[in-house]
C-alpha cells in the first residue's frame, strides 16, 4: 500500500525515478541538493518506490510532537548539531552492528547557500568502510534516485572531484540555495 501512495504521489507531482537501487547492503547517502522542505517528502516516497528502507539524519527541532513519532517510524535519527558528540564514530559503530544500513547524511546540512558541504558523510563512511552512494533530487528534470556508489579512498579531493562531476548540472528546488559541492578539507590537502 505504501509503494502505491508513493508511485501514486511521484505520477501526481510529475516526477519519475532515475537510477538503479543501490545493491550494498550498507551505504552512507548523499541526498542533494538540499534547498526546500520538499526534499525531504521526495526522498522517502524514491525509498518507497525502490523498497530501501532507510535512516536519515534530521535535526532535533523538527522531532517535536506531532510529528516526532512519525519522523522517528520513518527511519528519522534526531540529531543536536549544537551539542559536540563523535557522530562519526557513533554512526560508525551502527555499521557495524548492523547487517543491512541505508545512513542519509545530509552533506550540505542546510537548506541554506553554505561555502562548504559538512564532511560527516565522507567519514563516516571512511569510518565504516562502507561506499557512499549519491542520491539526488533533479528539480528541472522532475527526476530523483540513486547514482554510482564510490568507496572513499582516503584521498579527499580525488573522491570529491567524482561526487561533484554527478552533481554538476542537478538543481534544487531553489538553485540559488545549493552552495558549490566542496568540503573545507580539501583546501587543508592542498
Amino acid at each position: 500500500m505504501r509503494k502505491l501512495i508513493a508511485r501514486a504521489f511521484l505520477r501526481v507531482t510529475g516526477w519519475q525515478p532515475e537510477g538503479a537501487r543501490p545493491t550494498t547492503p550498507r551505504f552512507v547517502l548523499i541526498a542533494a541538493p538540499h534547498t526546500s522542505n520538499w526534499d525531504l517528502a521526495y526522498l522517502l516516497t524514491l525509498a518507497e518506490v525502490y523498497d530501501l528502507r532507510i535512516s536519515w539524519m534530521g535535526k532535533h527541532q523538527i522531532f517535536r510532537w506531532p510529528f516526532a513519532g512519525l519522523f522517528r517510524s520513518l527511519g528519522g535519527i534526531s540529531i543536536r548539531r549544537h551539542e559536540r558528540a563523535d557522530r562519526v564514530s557513533a554512526m560508525a559503530k551502527e555499521f557495524a552492528e548492523r547487517e543491512t544500513f541505508a545512513l542519509v547524511v545530509p552533506s550540505e546540512a542546510t537548506r541554506s547557500w553554505a561555502p562548504y558541504w559538512k564532511s560527516g558523510f565522507y567519514h563516516i563512511a571512511r569510518g565504516a568502510n562502507v561506499p557512499i552512494v549519491m542520491g539526488f533530487l533533479d528539480y528541472r528534470r522532475r527526476r530523483g534516485g540513486f547514482g554510482p556508489a564510490l568507496l572513499p579512498s582516503g584521498d579527499i579531493t580525488k573522491d570529491m572531484d567524482q561526487i561533484r562531476a554527478f552533481y554538476a548540472g542537478k538543481v534544487g528546488k531553489y538553485p540559488e540555495k545549493f552552495g558549490p559541492v566542496k568540503l573545507r578539507e580539501e583546501e587543508a590537502s592542498v
